[in-house]
């Protein structure tokens, strides 16, 4: 048995915290000659698997991993150009399983046969889900998604690309402008990336009430005040909604209303925020491209029992602009950047490119500088170069 399995165990056994101190305490008392950079890498790896991610551990700590995804002893890893195989050894399926309980026991939740799946975030952020057997059938299923600390500012994603430089005033313009917008996306996009750092670009002088289902955004900016949903408890009580935490922002005068990621009922009440005064207000959208965000928005509407034509009219009045972003083997990009307007005679939402990655300057380009111009703000160049 190895060092680290019996120092393990004798946590395991004494039922003692895992301490840094008494981690290395006990490794130095299992092997007196190991040098202090040996015992300190055991420790660590000890630590790991007491109450880390274990062997996932290094690959969460990997700057360049978005996504750790775990299918019984296999592992995957995306660092932004797909998925590959990672040589991580789990050891068997029973000692995947207890890493998936331990973890999410970890957060507070439960992960047993009675309840075979969880989601949970990690003390880092990281944001764990996770399945047993059977209802997993080929084994546990983990995907972990990473959470990085860094924000990004506009020169950052422009470095990258994500941004083309030409757009890049214009992305400001509409912070500037108090413009409600959108960033819509397909799963991993970079649809939170894009909020957290156009939310950088308001003013200091605004109040940024963020509403989130687990928290993610992270904007570079000195007055955020945040509202994370919860999940029930073990006995099923004390869940608290995305519905319940817009209503309670209202309450906190807020200058921008932003919800993380609109996936339900709460929509209505966000439409509804921002037609009473609660300008430049912004939220991600799952799509799979700009012209689906009108159909979307009517599937969440109607969840939250608002009338077609009322729901109609709600988006129209309460949102402007539409950010698509995409990802492909290039990495994450902004595809697009759209209008909202009324379309046919029952002026059903439709969506307008003002620029398109592909297509460059579209018809919707000289509402945006309409809209911007209205509002004081200087047109850029892109949008009037045609």
């Amino acid at each position: 048995m190895s060092v680290v399995d019996r120092v393990r165990r004798q946590f395991a056994y004494e039922g003692v915290e895992a301490t840094p101190a008494a981690v290395v305490t006990a490794v130095r008392r299992e092997n007196g000659v190991l040098g202090d950079k040996a015992v300190l890498r055991l420790a660590d790896q000890v630590r790991d698997e007491l109450i880390g991610a274990g062997p996932l551990a290094p690959l969460l700590a990997d700057p360049l991993v978005t996504d750790v995804l775990v299918n019984d002893t296999q592992v995957w890893v995306d660092r932004g150009g797909g998925l590959q195989r990672a040589a991580v050894r789990l050891g068997e399926t029973a000692d995947v399983r207890r890493l998936a309980q331990r973890l999410v026991a970890a957060c507070g939740r439960r992960l047993d046969d009675g309840q075979p799946y969880a989601d949970a975030r990690l003390p880092d952020g990281t944001r764990l889900h996770a399945v047993l057997p059977p209802v997993a059938t080929q084994g546990p299923y983990l995907s972990l998604r990473t959470f990085r600390q860094r924000p990004f500012s506009l020169a950052d994603l422009v470095a990258h690309r994500t941004v083309p430089a030409v757009v890049a005033p214009v992305l400001e313009a509409v912070v500037g402008a108090r413009l409600a917008y959108l960033v819509t996306g397909g799963t991993g996009s970079g649809k939170t990336t894009l909020l957290a750092t156009l939310l950088g670009l308001v003013p200091p002088t605004e109040r940024i009430v963020l509403v989130e289902d687990a928290a993610e955004l992270r904007p570079v900016h000195p007055h955020v005040v945040a509202l994370q949903a919860r999940t029930a408890n073990v006995e099923g009580a004390g869940a608290v909604g995305l519905t319940d935490l817009v209503r309670q922002a209202l309450r906190m005068r807020p200058d921008r209303l932003v919800i993380g990621e609109c996936r339900g009922a709460e929509i209505v009440d966000l439409l509804g925020a921002l037609n009473t005064g609660h300008e430049g207000g912004a939220g991600t959208l799952h799509a799979n491209a700009a012209g689906d965000v009108p159909a979307r928005l009517e599937a969440l509407g109607l969840l939250g029992g608002l009338p077609r034509a009322a729901l109609h009219a709600q988006v129209l009045a309460a949102l402007q602009v539409v950010l698509q972003v995409r990802r492909s083997g290039g990495g994450r990009a902004l595809e697009s950047v759209s209008v909202l307007l009324p379309s046919g005679v029952d002026r059903v939402p439709a969506v307008v490119s003002a620029w398109d990655r592909d297509g460059g300057v579209g018809p919707g380009a000289g509402v945006l500088g309409r809209m911007l111009r209205d509002r004081g703000i200087e047109v850029p160049s892109v949008l009037v170069a045609t």
